[in-house]
């Protein structure tokens, strides 16, 4: 398995992207992958993998002499800028010479350049972005975190069929709950989107459990849950920071006091399990669901930790084949 990595992609990039390169390749056989193919500055790349004494790993460089900055309008960046790391990435999917795009750079870009290029999974209107919360009994899987701003009730029917198979075959739940996020769990609760919404996923073969709340991600009550992209990325935006907030917090006050650090020191493996929960970078990237290829979207402030799980993730979409299960369910 191939995997295009968009190396400048990312806040502090290319060295953290190349150093979860570096991770993964030392790791590839127990990833599932064979190549790992640095799209970007060649010059750079080289630099980076000297750096970190890379050598006789499944590495490859493709050169790309752009990058489309975060500040750029997305579309007309893409179409402009052919030699950008996103744009030839995404490109050495759709030749075949790589099964897998990873990139943490501009979101929009990656969207724009996986719809021009790839285009979409025959019967899907939307693609959407599936970002995978933590909750007390594992996670649940949130489309859209922010693809679609706007969508009509058959978008978020597809999402939640998309979302359905992405939970069945890589969370490995056998029949994933889906919920529909509203301001109530009675059906009489919602706007128009969502009372429409209802009804058809209400007459749809998923195993539709009804609106669910906020609280209900958090709880594992639902296995997966639609919205909008503006909502689902607001939401997940307000969670990242709430988290951080909470561990923040905490570790302030435990450190107040003997006593205190004696039973912060004492609990310290709890606190540590703790925040590997809650830390983005442990769930590596989100996937692009609804394109003829696979694309994994990672954080912007991905550590290289985050990219060499994003390429795990990559490597895990194409094994279990989940665009091809999309296209069968619809």
């Amino acid at each position: 398995m191939r995997i295009a990595l968009d190396v400048m992609g990312g806040d502090k990039a290319p060295q953290v992207t190349v150093k979860g390169a570096v991770q993964a390749a030392r790791e590839a056989d127990s990833l599932g992958i064979e190549e790992i193919i640095l799209v970007g500055d060649s010059q750079a790349i080289k630099k980076e993998l000297s750096s970190l004494g890379a050598s006789n790993l499944p590495l490859s460089i493709k050169p790309a002499r752009e990058v489309i900055a975060p500040d750029e309008a997305a579309a007309s960046a893409v179409k402009q800028k052919k030699d950008s790391s996103i744009v030839v990435a995404t490109n050495l999917v759709k030749e075949g010479k790589a099964d897998a795009l990873v990139s943490a750079g501009h979101t929009g870009a990656v969207m724009a350049s996986c719809l021009i290029n790839l285009k979409r999974l025959k019967g899907i209107s939307r693609p959407a972005i599936a970002t995978l919360v933590p909750n007390i009994k594992g996670a649940t899987v949130l489309l859209d975190a922010g693809a679609n701003v706007d969508c009509k009730p058959k978008h978020l029917v597809q999402f939640a069929l998309m979302g359905s198979v992405y939970a069945h075959y890589i969370l490995g739940i056998e029949k994933p709950k889906v919920g529909l996020l509203s301001i109530g769990e009675e059906k009489s609760k919602g706007n128009e989107l969502t009372f429409e919404t209802y009804r058809l996923l209400e007459n749809s073969q998923l195993n539709f459990i009804g609106n669910a709340e906020g609280k209900d991600i958090a709880n594992g009550t639902v296995d997966v849950v639609v919205c909008d992209g503006f909502v689902g990325n607001v939401l997940l935006k307000f969670g990242e920071s709430l988290a951080k907030m909470i561990m923040a917090e905490l570790k302030e006050e435990l450190s107040k006091g003997f006593l205190l650090k004696l039973g912060a020191f004492i609990s310290r493996p709890a606190f540590v399990s703790l925040k590997r929960r809650l830390d983005y970078s442990e769930y590596g990237g989100a996937p692009l669901l609804g394109t003829n290829g696979v694309c994994i979207i990672s954080h912007g402030k991905s550590s290289s930790k985050a990219i060499k799980n994003a390429l795990r993730v990559a490597s895990e979409f194409v094994r279990h084949k989940v665009n091809q299960h999309i296209e069968e369910n619809l």
